[in-house]
């Protein structure tokens, strides 16, 4: 899978070749990124797609020196699997 990083829209999209298979929508404000929507389409539920964009969004907002709110049931769960990454947890 690609990403793509949409900063006008604040989305990450997820592509397999030309289709949009996942997106994570995001608001920025004061070195806090607020991570407030996963969506997959339908056709591609329960591949992994959703945690793969998360892992993406959340290691380049650590990358950015930025913390995370998690404000989408999905991205809480993701950190609730992935304690080694609470330490950027606002």
């Amino acid at each position: 899978m690609e990403f793509e990083h949409d900063t006008a829209q604040h989305r990450y999209l997820g592509r397999e070749g030309e289709q949009v298979v996942c997106s994570l929508d995001y608001t920025e404000h004061g070195g806090v990124v607020s991570m407030t929507r996963t969506f997959t389409n339908p056709p591609f539920r329960g591949h992994g797609y959703a945690a793969r964009i998360t892992a993406h969004a959340v290691d380049e907002a650590e990358a950015a020196g930025l913390l995370v709110r998690p404000m989408c049931w999905y991205v809480a769960q993701w950190f609730d699997d992935h304690p080694e990454k609470s330490h950027l947890l606002a």
